[in-house]
């Protein structure tokens, strides 16, 4: 009989601190998240939420990923995204920059230092940007702005800085929650951990209102089936590995040479995890943002730009779903690529003495690692674009009712569900090795 080592989880004082200051901080967060931000107009408000078509599902979509904290318009309404775009943005530009590439293979402590500085600096433009987007898309669905007295005029300026501060302030406030359960509870889950709890604290409404929204008994069945197929092929895919045989060179004990120790170098299929459905989903949404400050336009031919434009851009539509699939196929390869390139295998294998039989060291090295690692993402990225799309082809295929199940099948709630269980999971795991609490076999 095998006795878990997991029922040691609370005797160790050092885990269960751990654990408790995760729960607290992440219990603070949620209680934040139910502050609105100052001068809200209520009925302009459920007046956006109640919009239809590709207007409705995109507002779903915000308010699912955000954690129900647009329900009330919440001072933490754009989550921790805009830190994650700044993030992605600064990764991306690595490789294109040259200084910045030999200053993260030179120094990498000091480059990452770099990169930790001016990704929060970035993030206070892109939470005003996105600030700004927000109260403009839900003030074109309602007919009138959700923050009364927003504006840019003399006499609107004080009110709406304090608004948009209030707004940046409550996403910094989430970003530095994230950081202490990283730097004090679980190690370096603290924004995935911020982002999960959102999520999950949608999940139960999302199951009300498939209950209560569908009359076909048979599509709550499909529905759900399909929810435990799609999370178990995320698992299945996200656990892909590719073992590269690797020789290391044997170690002089003594008088006595040892022999060459054979392992393996494991590639994985999904490096770029649900990345690629962040910033696809960033990019998409960004032009229907900028219509939305045209919308209200008094020049017919700008208005009507407008507003082909969100159609095109909104969430559900065909374009969009079409949009989708191509740019997560795409960003998945390229941001693949970039995570590839900044691990530097070969010089790295090359160091060590170590060698892929058959494949000289250093240079060919590499090259043929990304050949091996641009084959096995080609499936990663045709499954990865394919649960992104998934809800709107069974909102399309099935009787579904508009919005009541939708996004309880979304691809990146789904994603980071079960990407923060997992690595999660595995951090305690590792926590419980290192303080000796070891699986036993008992008779």
């Amino acid at each position: 009989m095998k006795r878990s080592a997991w029922r040691y989880l609370f005797k160790s004082e050092d885990i269960r601190n751990k654990l408790l200051i995760t729960f607290l901080l992440l219990a603070l967060y949620r209680l934040a998240a139910n502050i609105p931000v100052p001068n809200i107009n209520l009925e302009a408000l459920r007046t956006a939420q109640n919009a239809t078509g590709a207007a409705g599902n995109f507002i779903d979509l915000i308010n699912f990923l955000s954690g129900g904290t647009l329900a009330n318009f919440s001072i933490l309404a754009m989550g921790v995204y805009p830190y994650i775009t700044a993030q992605i943005i600064l990764q991306l530009l690595v490789p294109i920059i040259p200084p910045l590439e030999r200053k993260m293979k030179e120094n990498p402590r000091e480059a990452q230092s770099w990169m930790e500085k001016w990704t929060v600096i970035l993030t206070i433009p892109m939470a005003l940007l996105s600030a700004i987007g927000q109260i403009n898309v839900f003030a074109s669905l309602a007919g009138t702005s959700v923050i009364k007295n927003f504006g840019f005029a003399p006499d609107q300026i004080l009110g709406s800085s304090a608004v948009l501060l209030t707004m940046v302030g409550g996403t910094m406030f989430g970003i530095w929650l994230g950081q202490l359960i990283s730097e004090y509870g679980i190690r370096n889950q603290g924004l995935s951990l911020i982002i999960f709890s959102g999520i999950v604290a949608q999940i139960p409404n999302s199951l009300y209102r498939i209950l209560v929204d569908e009359n076909n008994r048979w599509v709550i069945v499909v529905v759900l089936a399909m929810l435990v197929l799609t999370i178990f092929a995320i698992v299945y895919v996200q656990q892909g590995r590719r073992n590269v045989p690797v020789m290391f060179p044997g170690r002089r004990v003594g008088n006595r040479m040892s022999m060459p120790v054979r392992s393996t170098l494991p590639l994985m299929v999904n490096m770029a995890g649900m990345i690629p459905l962040i910033f696809a989903q960033s990019l998409l949404s960004f032009p229907a943002l900028v219509a939305s400050f045209f919308a209200n336009s008094d020049v017919a031919w700008v208005k009507n730009l407008a507003t082909g434009t969100m159609s095109i851009f909104g969430n559900g539509s065909p374009w969009y779903v079409l949009f989708y699939f191509i740019m997560v196929f795409a960003f998945t390869f390229f941001y693949t690529s970039v995570l590839f390139e900044q691990q530097n295998y070969g010089e790295n294998l090359k160091k060590q003495g170590a060698q892929i039989p058959g494949v000289v060291r250093g240079g060919p090295t590499q090259r043929y690692l990304s050949k091996v690692q641009q084959r096995i993402t080609l499936p990663g990225a045709l499954f990865l674009a394919l649960v992104a799309t998934l809800p709107y082809i069974a909102t399309n295929l099935l009787p579904i009712s508009g919005r009541s199940g939708l996004f309880l099948l979304t691809s990146s709630g789904l994603l980071i569900v079960v990407g923060v269980v997992r690595d999660t999971f595995t951090i305690i795991d590792t926590e419980l090795k290192l303080h000796g609490y070891e699986d036993r076999l008992i008779s």
